[in-house]
């Protein structure tokens, strides 16, 4: 009769029953077979044959329709998304003819396609795999790339995720791909063709590996250990062997020998370079050459088109050919990705160039099958093979082996399993409930499945297969997440087994069980096997045998598994049910706990395995008791427990408690229906034999047991035992359970599977308990879990322990009185752990010793089950004892890390008590921040926090109220997150502000701005500045839109002329258009400066052109703004006099987008205008995309056929773009680019090009930006004869040499840019003296090396005989000698460049020259620059000095040319301020500033006083430019009004000697002064210096076409020295932009001291290299410190992000834009004053607006108005010092202190919370650390403080002081009873006396009773014995009446 019972107890059922239908099966129904069937109709007929092999169109039709419905498969596996809680979903792989269809779908969503594919021919297999790629060349780490891959007959598709497309195609023919965790593994068709084709007992390898899709196919090696244990390394390929089975974790593979028939098991690793090493030496060639080597060398020659691998007969291959070149043949894929993917094609080498990757490696080894051609050719002698020895290359070159397997276990070959084994059908790897792993594989032919268990070691490439056990069954299927596997017997039923242990049938609702018959009645056994009806009737002899062979497997089932009780309903049987009903045919598509079964009648079930339990605690306690038992022994309770859990009908989720409660007592041998308490347990569930079997149905109508139970509930007592208000009666009632009698005495069955482990459980379940009261979510469990712990507590005899709980929970633990009797005998015999110790380890006691300062014993705790406790031990031992290493090196200090069956040796916690006392002294703000660190790496969030009690979670708060006011601002995003400073996680974010054409949603904000009308908006070009950053920074004037206006070219200018009444019509005409020529001179000046203007401002949209503003060159004349033009032929217009300037527009435009913009080639390609007069324009643009850094983006194929066009603009603005864009970098792609446009970097017998003479000027230039810094000697050489290049004999070289001349010295310049003296290896080319000679002149020397040829013969144009000419190569060569000893302070060059002090030599040299001989000579002098007028007028010589400014009396020598003197002075003191203005770049230093104005306003007055004559007009006006450039230099970036104003006076003048290059100048002054809208300022760096050189070179245009003495497109490369420093705070709240201090500090340097400034943000800062630290200053902002010591990289990455900073308003404070002068504070300081009301404007925190409504509220009842007062109290301090995360604490102190008061405590928790609080306020150690000054480093950094400083504390602990002293009064023989050890009444008030124990750390009565309390004489002795115990001074006041028994002279009375 058990047996039947045995049936139904483990027996469950399955749940979520629905018929299972591929989805890739529906979809494939709409997917358009027919348009295929058309496709191929278009193609001819040839093609079709080369397509597919069909036999022409009718077959291909019969394919589609016949077959592809035929051949479908498909693969299930578990998805993630990668993300923290991941979503559960399955991913489905669906192959059918020649579609396969990747879709996804989970419980809570349908089914939908990820992807799909369809390729040409049919798919053979298709699978998922995983291809690691390496990052880079240094970094280890490995990027996986998951794809798909698709195998057909000659290639194979792979797919990635990322949408990145590969062909390889297959040298063989390939007969299954497995995934493997390195790539995939190919397994060749073995074909017998073979034989011919391999030398003679040489066989081919068979197993071949593919680490990549672009990398070669190699093949697999095997190391096995032959004689004397050498290790053998040989190809794999023997062509018995069979792949059955590969796994990635572990990485193994499984395979069978078809000859031996045994399966074996390998590890799949990586080839080491020795066992590559013995490979290459194996097949040197000799006698013995290996397969490889003939591989390698024959035939890697057979072609592709002759590749046999082809499905095709020979002579179709012809056609095939073509396939070499169209990837699209091979995959009709959805997603293609155009050629290779670059990731792939760079970071491997291979050519990009090939569009289908590496078709050659094809060729290596394309031998596997040859299909026999008609003409019977054999492969050697076909007539296409290239395989005759004739034209063999004699390479013996190996291909080398990439993995390697190693046999790590194999079947025996007993004779018994011999005759009958085959391959197995199917193998998984599952693992049980205890974790043991198994690999598992079904041998159908033997119905049994063979499970090999394996013990992974430390080391990951050691596995140890142990036992194999079999378990007779028709298929199997493992159930990753629930630990264990279905299996379908050879009866046809389910069950279910944990690795090897059965644990139950599974009953699938609507299916019949096979043995359904065991129900009815006993089973009539089959005795005889003949009637049993199976495929081979040895098959069961032998399964019998085999089972008598192995023995009886562990199982907690009590009848063994022989065979008659597998056959207990026998087949015959069976059929009845057969033929009415489908039976189970097979498992497949196991996916987590889901699994399908398919039926004999073809149609599909899935059905999900219940997990083995749902609520939190039952699933922690099963973990702590699997973690302590023996893993039988485990294994055996959590099968009990799972098949009383899972019971069809199974318990609802709140009663699966009592159950576990029930199951778990009766295991450990208790008698759950003797226990009062558990037999009140309500459960519905059968639970053993003695039970009845059916399941009570629940009935309609109440019973008299229905009250019965109520009043004996927990919930009952608990009301009653509070006097429920109202009704009076039930006070009375007592506890029906507690008042029972005991009948007999309960004793415990030893003979229980658990009860030898009841005191390890016991205390495993107490560490979870004491875990669980750490969580406030599980605190129901933390209760529910005492009651079963005070049981075996009461019975293990442990006093101690039920004291602790009853102090926990004194209502509740009150109740139970029953023991159970173990006998003592029985108890000795327990294996007692030796963590169970007999004090009880109690975490809240431990945190509060060490509150104290006590040293603590080491807390124990379960690895991996007790997480909280670990978390909050060591944060207090980090940060409360201040132990910095106590997370690091000292975890053992403050942990015991319990493991199974340790032995615990307690002998060393005295040692480690003494060594925890010693008190770490460390800075207060270094613990909290590492505490910060380490709690954010253990994953703790604020959410979290939030569930960590109020008392135990304080210093953790604390902590983080220390770290908000100094956070570190490199700390991670989570540690942002958990200190609550959100204007940090943003920033973390690095998520640049910027949406779409302008910042933060300014979209709205736009139409605010005071701007011009839309139409002007979209025309000036100007519009996408950010208006909120600009109002900001200028706040007080409308200079934005000024500049706007002056920049504007697209719009008609005012053509202003008044008709004299003596001027014709058309005479008024002609001077009309006479003023309109000079405006325009004006307008085409505009856009240099308009680019620096927008610079970087805009983000284009990749679907729009870049809108470029128009060039307007048309006037309008007043009164009746008649049109103005320049086309009516009136006047004459210069030729071309637009193309630079439309050139410009262009840079202009290009310039305003941003750095971080995404540009793609294709985009620029787009821009591309279809007009040619366009065309300078878009050659700008082109210019500007280099200049910021886009130009890279294009491809090569463009920039080439962009130069091949021969357009000139277009050739200068891409040269100086990619050089721009390339900066210093050497790229040879680059360099090749440019040495083609300039003739001396060509080798002298190249072709003459005629290159234009400006775009060779372009081309020289990119040669200096693209070697610049780098000291390149031949390049340097090079450009140094290209400073003095003589004109050619014809009109080459002969006009505009001046530009080249320069260009060659700056470029020269930028290569050897700083090196001075130190230029490496180029001491013999004299540089320094050569340009010395270039400059002052002398005789031309001769030419030597490559260029010598070209000088030969003079130029018939030019006569300059054998003397340099010194007009031509003086300014390069100056500027280059400049450049070179850039900031080197070298005096001998220095002095080379000083200005000549005698009238004669000064006639020598053009006062422009002197301009720049200053400017030189200073910058290389750089650190004597000073910016003062005194160090200004002291380069001028002395001669001038006496003789200029003294005025006109002096009587001036005959000898002096006056004009020369003036001029040369008036350039010189233009040079030395243009060196200022250099030194001061982007400093906004007002120094600086004053002395560069006053020299600005003394040529102003020159310009128009007399002196101007002498001078020369244009001289002056030079001068003047030159310091107005500087004075923009200085002033870069801050738009400063002195500067501005002088730009506009100089904007208004137009005619006299005001030409385009004075225009030009003027517009990048203003430009530089507004550079990028305010964001950006200059840098001083060496690149800035070279490029600003380059930029404002003191020689302007004089007309729009004029590069003679300077490419006029080099004025943009001011660019280059742009950097951003603009600082922008911006409100974390609102993201809006905002005014911030920022106290700034200056590193000291030898000319200052180091000092602080305060700015205003926004702001631009100071270069950050002079920085020390920026810091944003309270009181209105939360303070933020960059710290520059560490590095200036976190500065320089937010501001090149928009220099975003966010910032965090403080509670109370105002914005200053609302609150300019701090003068209206929100809050008052007064707290009677304050109006709860009023919080909303100081904060939006929901929930504080909510409590401010509800409890703050005024109230006439005087009790009301008394909370009304504190709760306005407690809010104001949380608002007021920014602490709203302690509301809830000062409410839960509030609510736990009146509990007290009125004696309604049923559990002690929020006391002894409040506890913990008043310890941490009172522990000296922290109050010692708060004292203590901050560090000397950082004096702002003063400590907040504690974070409860208020006075509500003390007031809340007096409260309940007296609360318990007013208790005590009149309750002393309660306390006196307890301390005498007698039990407790019934009705005595223990809930008080609990929380007076609590409240004043009483220890627990053995610890009192060895301290002989009540034996104390005085009162001082009682104090000295209370403090060792830990009790409070108060406590002993209290106390000392009751133990001194009188109340004697000089004791103290406790205060009232």
């Amino acid at each position: 009769m058990s047996n039947v019972y045995e049936e139904r107890a483990t027996m469950i059922a399955a749940g979520e029953l629905q018929s299972f239908v591929p989805f890739g099966r529906e979809h494939c129904k709409n997917h358009p077979n027919a348009v295929n069937i058309q496709l191929r109709q278009l193609q001819p007929a040839s093609e079709l044959w080369s397509s597919d092999g069909a036999a022409g169109l009718i077959g291909s039709l019969q394919e589609v329709t016949l077959h592809e419905s035929d051949r479908e498969s498909w693969q299930l596996r578990k998805g993630s998304d990668g993300t923290a809680d991941e979503i559960d979903y399955e991913e489905e792989l669906y192959v059918a003819g020649n579609m396969v269809i990747w879709s996804r779908g989970s419980k809570g969503q349908a089914s939908y396609v990820y992807k799909a594919f369809t390729v040409d021919s049919t798919v053979q297999q298709a699978l998922w795999c995983n291809f690691s790629v390496p990052q880079s060349q240094k970094c280890t780490k490995e990027i996986v790339e998951h794809t798909v891959c698709i195998a057909q007959g000659t290639c194979v598709n792979v797919h990635s995720v990322s949408g990145k497309d590969f062909i390889a195609p297959l040298p063989f023919q390939v007969s299954a791909l497995w995934p493997t965790m390195f790539g995939l593994l190919l397994e060749r068709k073995n074909l017998t063709s073979d034989v011919p084709l391999s030398p003679p007992g040489e066989p081919l390898p068979t197993l071949f590996s593919m680490l990549h899709p672009l990398d070669e196919i190699a093949p697999l090696v095997c190391r096995s250990t032959g004689l004397l244990d050498i290790p053998r390394v040989q190809y794999v390929s023997d062509s018995t062997i069979r792949v059955v089975f590969t796994s990635c974790s572990p990485s193994i593979i499984m395979t069978y020998d078809t000859l031996q028939c045994i399966h074996t098991v390998w590890l799949l690793r990586k080839v080491t370079a020795e066992e590559q090493s013995v490979l290459l030496k194996c097949s040197e060639p000799g006698p013995g050459t290996g397969a490889a080597s003939f591989l390698g060398s024959r035939l890697r020659n057979v072609s592709w088109m002759d590749s046999p691998a082809s499905p095709l007969p020979c002579h179709v291959l012809h056609n095939q050919s073509r396939l070499g070149a169209s990837p699209s043949l091979h995959s009709r894929a959805h997603s293609h990705s155009p050629g290779i993917s670059n990731m792939a094609a760079l970071s491997r080498s291979h050519n990009p160039g090939v569009a289908a990757p590496s078709f050659c490696s094809a060729q290596r080894f394309n031998v596997s099958v040859h299909t026999p051609s008609p003409r019977g050719h054999s492969l050697l002698t076909s007539p296409n093979s290239t395989m005759n020895e004739s034209a063999l290359p004699p390479e013996n070159e190996l291909i080398i082996p990439d993995l390697c397997i190693e046999q790590l276990w194999s079947e025996n070959s007993s004779s018994s399993h011999r005759h009958m084994s085959c391959q197995a059908s199917k193998v998984f790897i599952t693992s049980d409930l205890c974790e043991n792993r198994y690999l598992c594989f079904l041998v159908e032919s033997h119905q049994e499945l063979r499970c090999v268990k394996f013990l992974e070691s430390n080391h990951p490439s050691q596995l140890l297969f142990t036992s194999l056990s079999t378990i007779p069954a028709k298929d199997a299927a493992p159930l990753e997440d629930r630990g264990c596997m279905l299996v379908l017997e050879v009866n046809g039923s389910v069950v279910l087994y944990t690795g090897v242990t059965r644990v139950s049938k599974v009953f699938v609702p609507g299916l019949p069980s096979p043995s359904l018959n065991v129900i009815g009645c006993l089973p009539q056994r089959c005795s005889s096997v003949t009637s049993v009806s199976t495929p081979a009737k040895a098959t069961l002899k032998h399964l019998a045998t085999m089972e008598e062979h192995m023995g009886v497997m562990p199982s907690p089932v009590s009848d063994g598994l022989g065979s008659a009780k597998h056959h207990e309903a026998s087949w015959m049987e069976d059929c009845i049910f057969q033929q009415a009903m489908p039976h189970i045919h097979t498992l497949r598509d196991a996916v987590s706990s889901r699994v399908t079964l398919e039926l004999s009648n073809g149609s599909m079930l899935r059905i999900t395995i219940p997990e083995i339990a749902t609520s939190e605690l039952v699933r922690r306690c099963l973990q702590a008791i699997r973690f302590i038992l023996p893993k039988d022994t485990a294994m055996k309770v959590l099968v009990k427990w799972y098949n009383i859990y899972n019971a069809p009908g199974g318990p609802s989720m709140h009663l699966e408690w009592n159950l576990f409660v029930t199951c778990f007592m009766t295991l450990m041998g208790y008698n759950t229906e003797r226990l009062t308490w558990t037999r009140n347990l309500h459960f519905e569930v059968p639970l053993s034999p003695v039970i009845a079997p059916k399941k009570a149905r629940p009935a309609d109508t109440g019973s008299d047991e229905d009250w019965d139970y109520l009043c004996s509930s927990d919930y009952h007592w608990q009301l009653s035992t509070q006097h429920a208000a109202g009704v009076p009666g039930l006070g009375a009632l007592a506890h029906l359970g507690a008042r029972e009698d005991q009948v007999s005495v309960l004793s415990v069955d030893s003979s229980a599977l658990l009860f030898q482990h009841i005191p390890s459980l016991f205390a495993v379940l107490h560490l979870l308990y004491e875990d669980l009261k750490l969580d406030e979510l599980q605190r129901s469990g933390a209760r529910a879990l005492v009651g079963l712990l005070q049981q075996m507590a009461r019975d293990l005899q442990l006093e101690e322990y039920i004291d602790l709980y009853w102090r926990d929970y004194p209502s509740f633990i009150k109740t139970f009185r029953e023991s159970c009797v173990i006998d003592q005998a029985q108890l000795q015999q327990m294996n007692k752990p030796l963590f169970l110790t007999p004090e009880p380890p109690s975490v809240f006691g431990w945190l509060s010793g060490c509150l104290r300062g006590e040293g603590m014993p080491p807390f124990p705790y379960l690895p991996g089950i007790c997480e909280r406790t670990k978390l909050l031990v060591l944060s207090y031992a980090l940060y409360v004892a201040g132990d910095e290493n106590a997370v690091s090196n000292n975890v053992s200090k403050y942990l015991a890390k319990i493991s199974p069956g340790q032995k615990m040796i307690y002998d060393t916690i005295p040692e480690i008590r003494r060594e925890s006392m010693v008190r770490f002294e460390a800075q207060q703000g270094n613990l909290a921040e590492k505490l910060m660190e380490w709690l954010s790496s253990a994953g703790l969030t604020l959410k979290d926090l939030e569930s960590v009690p109020f008392g135990a979670a304080l210093p953790i708060r604390d902590a983080i109220y220390q770290c908000q006011e100094h956070p570190c601002s490199e700390w991670s995003e989570d540690v942002c997150a958990l200190i609550g400073r959100q204007d940090l996680i943003k920033q973390a974010h690095k998520v640049p502000l910027v949406k779409g054409k302008s910042t933060v949603d300014l979209a709205g904000l736009m139409a605010e701005a005071p701007a011009p009308s839309e139409a002007e908006e979209e025309e000036d070009g100007m519009a996408d500045l950010d208006p909120e950053v600009t109002a900001l920074i200028w706040s007080q004037d409308l200079r934005v839109q000024e500049v706007r206006r002056l920049l504007q070219s697209s719009r008609p200018v005012r053509v202003n002329v008044a008709q004299l009444p003596e001027v014709s019509d058309h005479e008024y005409i002609e001077e009309k258009e006479n003023k309109l020529l000079l405006l325009c001179q004006r307008t085409m000046a505009l856009p240099v400066g308009r680019g620096l203007f927008t610079l970087f401002s805009y983000r284009p949209v990749p679907t729009e052109p870049l809108p470029v503003p128009k060039l307007n060159l048309t006037g309008r004349a007043p009164p009746r703004n008649t049109m103005v033009d320049l086309s009516s032929g009136n006047i004459d217009v210069p030729p071309n006099m637009t193309s630079w300037a439309s050139f410009h527009n262009g840079v202009a435009a290009g310039l305003k987008i941003a750095l971080a913009s995404q540009v793609e080639s294709a985009w620029i390609a787009y821009n591309k205008p279809k007009s040619a007069e366009l065309a300078n324009e878009y050659a700008g643009f082109l210019m500007a995309l280099g200049l910021n850094g886009h130009l890279t983006k294009l491809a090569t194929l463009n920039i080439h056929d962009y130069l091949t066009k021969g357009h000139e603009m277009t050739s200068i603005g891409l040269l100086l773009g990619v050089s721009a864009a390339k900066l210093g970098t050497m790229d040879m792609s680059i360099t090749r680019l440019l040495s083609i446009h300039i003739p001396a970097l060509l080798p002298p017998t190249s072709t003459e090009l005629d290159v234009p003479h400006s775009v060779q000027v372009a081309a020289v230039v990119g040669v200096g930006l693209v070697y610049q810094g780098t000291g390149h000697r031949h390049n340097a050489e090079v450009l140094l004869a290209e400073i003095g290049r003589p004109p050619g004999p014809e009109m080459e070289y002969c006009t505009d040499r001046e530009s080249y001349s320069l260009a060659a010295g700056l470029a020269l310049g930028m290569v050897c840019l700083g090196h001075g003296s130190n230029l490496i290896g180029m001491t013999d080319l004299n540089v320094p003296e050569q340009l010395y000679q270039y400059m002052v002149g002398g005789h031309r020397r001769t030419h030597v090396g490559i260029s010598r040829e070209k000088h030969k013969s003079p130029s018939y144009q030019i006569k300059e005989g054998d003397t340099i000419n010194v007009d031509v190569t003086c300014p390069g060569a100056t500027l280059a000698l400049a450049m070179i000893y850039l900031k080197t302070n070298n005096r001998s060059i220095a002095d080379w460049l000083k200005a000549p002090d005698t009238m004669f030599l000064l006639d020598f040299i053009k006062p422009e020259f002197l301009l720049l001989r200053t400017l030189a000579r200073c910058i290389i002098m750089w650190d004597e620059i000073l910016p003062n007028a005194e160090w200004v007028n002291s380069n001028v010589p002395q001669i001038i000095q006496e003789n200029i400014g003294t005025g006109e009396e002096v009587q001036v020598s005959q000898d002096l040319n006056m004009e020369t003197l003036a001029q040369a002075h008036d350039y010189i003191i233009a040079g030395a301020c243009m060196a200022v203005g250099f030194r001061f770049a982007g400093s906004a230093n007002s120094d600086a500033f004053d002395c560069l104005y006053k020299f600005a306003r003394m040529f102003m007055q020159s310009l128009t006083a007399s002196a101007a004559t002498i001078t020369g007009h244009y001289n002056v006006q030079t001068c003047l430019s030159m310091v107005l450039l500087a004075l923009s230099m200085v002033m870069a970036g801050s738009g400063d009004l002195k500067v501005l104003q002088l730009c506009r006076f100089l904007h208004k003048r137009v005619g006299g000697e005001m030409n385009y290059g004075f225009h030009m100048a003027h517009h990048i002054a203003l430009g530089l002064l507004f550079l990028g809208g305010g964001r950006y300022t200059l840098s001083t760096s060496n690149s800035a210096i070279a490029a600003l050189l380059c930029a404002l070179y003191p020689h302007f245009p004089v007309h729009s076409t004029d590069n003679r003495y300077h490419l006029q497109a080099l004025r943009h490369l001011a660019v280059l020295a742009a950097e951003p420093r603009l600082l922008v705070p911006v409100d974390v709240d609102t993201l809006k932009p905002c005014h911030a201090l920022l106290d700034v500090t200056y590193k000291g340097t030898k000319w200052y001291e180091e000092v602080t400034v305060e700015l205003m943000a926004p702001t631009l800062l100071p270069e950050l290299h002079l920085l020390k630290e920026v810091r944003v200053k309270g009181p209105r902002y939360w303070e933020l410190t960059i710290d520059m010591s560490k590095g200036i990289q976190h500065l320089q990455s937010i501001l090149s992000r928009d220099g975003v900073l966010y910032v965090k308003l403080r509670a109370g404070q105002l914005p200053y834009k609302d609150d300019p002068l701090g003068l209206n504070l929100t809050l008052n300081p007064d707290v009677s004053s304050f109006k709860p009301q009023a919080i909303s404007a100081f904060t939006s925190d929901a929930a504080l607006l909510s409590f401010a409504e509800y409890f703050c509220q005024v109230s006439t009842d005087t009790d009301a108005k008394h909370k009304q007062a504190l709760y306005s109290a407690i809010l104001y301090e949380c608002v007021t010092q920014e602490k709203p995360e302690m509301l809830p604490t000062y409410m839960a102190i509030d609510q736990a202190v009146r509990a007290v008061e009125r004696g309604e405590v049923s559990e002690t928790f929020a006391l002894a919370q409040m506890k913990l609080v008043l310890e941490l306020c009172g522990s000296r150690v922290l109050q010692r650390r708060y004292a203590t000054p901050p560090p000397r480093q950082a004096p702002h950094r003063k400590s907040r403080g504690l974070l409860l400083s208020s006075e509500f504390l003390p007031v809340m602990k007096s409260a309940a002081d007296s609360a318990l002293d007013r208790w005590l009064a009149s309750n002393s023989h309660v306390l006196r009873g307890y301390m005498s050890g007698q039990p407790q009444d019934e009705d005595s008030d223990s809930n008080m006396l609990a929380c007076f124990l609590i409240y004043h750390s009483f220890p627990s009565l053995k610890k009192a009773a060895t301290a002989n309390l009540e034996e104390s004489a005085s009162f001082p002795e009682l104090l000295v014995k209370c403090r060792q115990l830990g009790v409070s001074v108060r406590a002993v006041l209290s106390l000392s009446p009751l133990l001194l028994g009188t109340v004697g002279a000089g004791i103290p009375q406790p205060v009232k």
